[in-house]
This record gives C-alpha cells, sequence and structure tokens, in this order.
C-alpha cells in the first residue's frame, strides 16, 4: 500500500502514475516537500529527465534554492498577480523576494 510508504517513496509513485499517462505539460506543485535530501536529489533529477524529453514541467515551490536551480523562466505571482519574470539568468533570491512581496511591478 502506497499509504505506508516513506514520504520520499510515496513522492515516487505519484510521479510515477503522471508519467504513465504520457503527458506534454505537468504542474508539480511543492514536488520536495517534506522528503529527505536524497530523494529531493532524485526527484529533481528525474524533473530534469523529463524536460530533456521534451515534458514541459510548470513547477511551484516555496523554496528559492528549488525555484533558481530547476527552473528556465521564473514568474512570481504576488495577491493572484503577476509581479515579475525572469529568465534563469535574470533570478535571484533578492529579485524573486521582492516581486513575491508586491515591491516591483512587471
Amino acid at each position: 500500500m502506497v499509504e505506508n510508504l516513506s514520504g520520499g517513496n510515496q513522492q515516487k509513485v505519484v510521479l510515477a502514475k503522471w508519467i504513465a499517462t504520457k503527458p506534454r505539460i505537468l504542474i508539480m506543485d511543492e514536488p520536495t516537500k517534506g522528503i529527505d535530501v536524497a530523494t529531493k536529489a532524485t526527484v529533481h533529477n528525474f524533473i530534469s529527465e523529463l524536460v530533456k524529453k521534451g515534458i514541459a514541467i510548470i513547477l511551484i515551490s516555496s523554496e528559492l534554492p528549488e525555484i533558481i536551480g530547476m527552473s528556465n523562466n521564473v514568474i512570481v505571482m504576488h495577491e493572484g498577480v503577476i509581479t515579475a519574470k525572469f529568465t534563469r539568468e535574470e533570478a535571484n533570491s533578492k529579485k524573486i523576494i521582492k516581486a513575491a512581496i508586491g515591491s516591483i511591478s512587471k
């Protein structure tokens, strides 16, 4: 039973179910929340492999290092409104935090 597995292994089962549907786009909301560092690295590697296979990933995360490290483009929202868009090269913690609290505009 999946419910008897660790959090990390539960995440792996969920990812496997999604991939079995052969999606073109995956929306991943906090895909590494609550899992250990080793499993987090495995999930990140898995996401990178999916991107290499042409699957678009929309990654939603409250972890800035995850967003900065995994994203080609970053869109920041504040109160349901897009406040900033950054490329991988432009994105950094300071810019993202400013946009997330609504102190810069598009």
